[in-house]
């Protein structure tokens, strides 16, 4: 897989579609570049270690280098409504695409597979895994999602390194990130098969646990490594006291944390946990990490957002009572103790997310569909010359009344 600047040949269009296609094509998501000299002396100083190639976010679309043969199918588990898509698109990529499926272990433990009668066909001919003792790395060429948002988290947790395309399928509850619907599924896959997709590549945080080393056995433990879509968030766990949390970037101390914890979110994760603690919502294809204060006793701690590149380091304040807690997109939860360090950055490895329409269209649908985002009943319109006739009236009324409320009286 990879990403080509290049439009794949699609059918014929109008010219009204062709426009609009000229116009998404040639639209930058990117800022300019600046000028990189400033009044008649100044300039940016020349650097070959800082020059760099992006690519425009609007410009990444997906083409294969080969066909896709193997496709993971994830779907929402304790949830029988999507049993029947589930197996409608399973027996479709089996039979018709001659593809071959992976799915979960768990999956076909669901006993109320048995009552359809075309999976039997099927079953035999899946390959099955189970997450967090099996490897999938470089097996998997493409990624179905059926369910809600919790199934794209899943997908990003079981590839710890490079990620597949994520195509996903909203059967779930809000949906926010699964733009696909399922009632032509054949056609929308295929689509994606033959390259006809445009991808948001939505950035990872790479999380690295710490512990503080034993001095007497000089027992040093091993970092944890976990990648994570959403967020991570640090808390104060059971304790009655405040959680005070020391904050680091690039080896500088930035603040320390007085309150309920701290949200560390990518732009896809500024939606979620961290906008319900008053932050800023982020397009997935803005690089940059979010900070945001969980409950602060601080008037003044506000959300803050620093680049991409940067290094975050938290760790508890010496004047801490109390451990903090840790976890990865709701997983994995441990506390830290003193001593010990968390360190976050950006991943090298994004999880690229199949677009339904584009980077822009998909987006902003999610925040009015799933968040009602700015949803108001429309103001009336009104007459505007009688709107003004009346203005008029009133006025006039107004200024007669207070004058005779000012005129003295006789005594």
């Amino acid at each position: 897989m990879k990403m080509d600047n290049k439009l794949k040949t699609k059918p014929p269009t109008t010219s009204k579609e062709t426009a609009e296609e000229e116009e998404r094509r040639t639209r930058s998501l990117n800022a300019p570049s600046p000028i990189q000299q400033f009044g008649p002396c100044g300039r940016i100083m020349k650097n070959s270690a800082m020059v760099m190639q992006i690519q425009d976010p609007a410009s990444q679309r997906l083409t294969w280098y080969k066909p896709p043969l193997t496709v993971l199918v994830i779907k929402k588990v304790h949830d029988a409504t999507i049993l029947t898509p589930f197996v409608q698109l399973v027996h479709w990529l089996v039979h018709d695409k001659s593809m071959v499926v992976f799915v979960e272990a768990a999956v076909l433990d669901d006993t109320l597979l048995a009552e359809y009668g075309d999976f039997t066909s099927v079953r035999e001919r899946l390959m099955t895994f189970r997450a967090g003792t099996d490897d999938l790395t470089d097996k998997i060429d493409f990624i179905i999602c059926l369910g809600g948002d919790g199934t794209l988290l899943h997908a990003s947790s079981l590839f710890q390194q490079s990620v597949p395309p994520v195509m996903a399928f909203h059967l779930g509850s809000l949906g926010f990130l699964t733009p696909f619907e399922f009632n032509n599924f054949q056609e929308q896959v295929m689509n994606v098969l033959e390259g006809h997709a445009a991808l948001t590549l939505r950035s990872r945080l790479q999380c690295v646990v710490l512990r503080k080393s034993n001095d007497l056995t000089k027992d040093k433990k091993k970092p944890t490594t976990i990648l994570v879509l959403n967020e991570v968030v640090v808390d104060r766990g059971p304790s009655p006291y405040l959680s005070n949390i020391d904050l680091f970037l690039d080896g500088k101390h930035i603040t320390s944390v007085q309150g309920d914890g701290l949200i560390v979110s990518t732009p896809t994760g500024s939606t979620a946990y961290a906008v319900a603690a008053g932050a800023s919502m982020i397009h997935p294809s803005v690089p940059a990490i979010m900070v945001t204060p969980i409950c602060p006793h601080s008037l003044s701690f506000r959300p803050i957002v620093v680049p991409a590149g940067v290094e975050l380091k938290i760790a508890l304040s010496p004047e801490a009572r109390n451990a903090m807690w840790v976890s990865f997109d709701g997983r994995n939860r441990q506390a830290l103790q003193h001593g010990d360090s968390l360190y976050v950055t950006t991943s090298v490895y994004p999880v690229p997310s199949i677009c339904a329409q584009d980077q822009i269209s998909d987006w902003f649908d999610s925040l009015a569909e799933c968040l009602h985002w700015n949803v108001r009943k429309k103001q009336k319109q009104m007459d505007e010359m009688s709107d003004m006739t009346h203005s008029s009236s009133d006025t006039l009324e107004e200024l007669e009344s207070n004058h005779h409320d000012e005129r003295p009286t006789d005594t």
